[in-house]
């Protein structure tokens, strides 16, 4: 029994070693299905309960607060109000996909004001819009501030974090059901995060060994078309079997990306470049602004006495011209990502001069990377 047990052991693992592609990711860390995303709510409303920290006597807070004491049938002149204890707020929300009515969603509340935190706040019922202006949800609760805001009696100040964004877990009710296709269809369709013909076929061709062949077809760089079962149960299962499957992803294109504010410089291993010889050095030149100041015959001499002449300002320049000594390296033929930056480096170059000897040899013809500057 043992060895029988032993043998399926090792017969199990040589498949996991032999059909297992390397460097292989889930589809559903590759790509998402079309129609099933997130959709963005927005609204505005009032926080109130503030401890002094709201937006004071302005327009648009006491407008909303007078709007929303008459729907309770109190009448009030805005002169009457206060709003101190109150702040005008947006609030943002992302309303996941088959979301259903009766669930709860995360918002966060920001000041649109001049309210310096909304610590301790709580959020009125306010409606939150989808991009057709139709109510998706309706949010109120206490805010959770991470911030803190603290001013003195001389106006001095100290602020931590962000005191004017909270969050509400759970502070939304779902009311509308965005509709989605997803179950309407005999077929979904897989957009790439990162468009790639290879990575598109490498998909297709995975679906169709475990699925049998033409179930994908890969449309473009970034989809892929996948029939699939048109009873809802029998596709939800279908789909969790397929994000799950493992495909191997191409090598991406040789690319690189320069930052030319911070200068930060990504290269991807792809990169190599034909035979070149460079010579880089740099030259530095300084001036130096002074005055001097000519005031000899400005100078009073005795008791009474009077200058002749007021203090004459002369400006003195000074120029300091350095130049290091040019140093040069060749590039052999097919010279890879490490070999290339081991250049580099072994002269000394700071990520300027990187940047500049990388520009250079992109105009040569000598780089087979797209150069990026961000």
């Amino acid at each position: 029994m043992m060895k029988i047990l032993r043998s399926l052991i090792s017969l199990l693992v040589l498949n996991l070693i032999l059909f297992t592609p390397a460097f292989s990711d889930r589809l559903k860390d590759l790509t998402s299905l079309a129609g099933v995303r997130s959709n963005q709510l927005v609204g505005y409303g009032i926080v109130v309960g503030l401890a002094g920290t709201g937006d004071g006597n302005t327009g648009i807070t006491l407008q909303s607060m007078q709007s929303l004491v008459s729907r309770f049938g109190v009448t009030s002149e805005i002169e009457g109000l206060n709003g101190d204890n109150s702040a005008a707020v947006m609030i943002t929300a992302d309303l996941p996909p088959f979301t259903k009515p009766g669930q709860a969603i995360d918002v966060t509340v920001s000041t649109i004001g001049g309210a310096e935190s909304l610590k301790g706040g709580t959020l009125l019922m306010s409606p939150l819009l989808g991009a057709d202006g139709e109510t998706y949800a309706i949010a109120q609760g206490n805010v959770v501030v991470g911030g803190l805001g603290v001013t003195g009696a001389d106006n001095s100040s100290l602020t931590v974090n962000i005191p004017t964004v909270g969050r509400i877990p759970r502070g939304a009710s779902v009311e509308r059901i965005v509709p989605t296709e997803f179950l309407n269809t005999d077929f979904v369709i897989l957009n790439l995060h990162r468009g790639d013909f290879s990575t598109a076929n490498n998909v297709a061709e995975a679906i169709n060994q475990n699925f049998g062949a033409g179930t994908a077809v890969p449309l473009d760089t970034n989809s892929i078309r996948v029939r699939a079962p048109s009873d809802p149960g029998q596709k939800v299962s279908f789909v969790s079997l397929l994000e799950n499957l493992e495909v191997e992803r191409s090598e991406p294109p040789a690319k690189i990306i320069i930052n030319a504010r911070s200068g930060t410089l990504v290269i991807s291993g792809n990169v190599k470049v034909t035979p070149a010889a460079v010579s880089h050095g740099t030259l530095s030149v300084r001036v130096t602004e002074d005055q001097n100041i000519d005031g000899a015959d400005a100078i009073a001499v005795g008791e009474g006495a009077q200058a002749n002449a007021a203090a004459v300002a002369a400006p003195d320049t000074e120029i300091d011209v350095q130049e290091d000594v040019a140093k040069a390296f060749l590039f052999d033929a097919g010279v890879s990502l490490s070999e290339l930056v081991d250049a580099i480096n072994a002269v000394g170059a700071t990520p300027s001069d990187l940047v500049a000897i990388l520009e250079a040899l992109r105009e040569a013809g000598a780089l087979n990377a797209e150069l990026i500057v961000i």
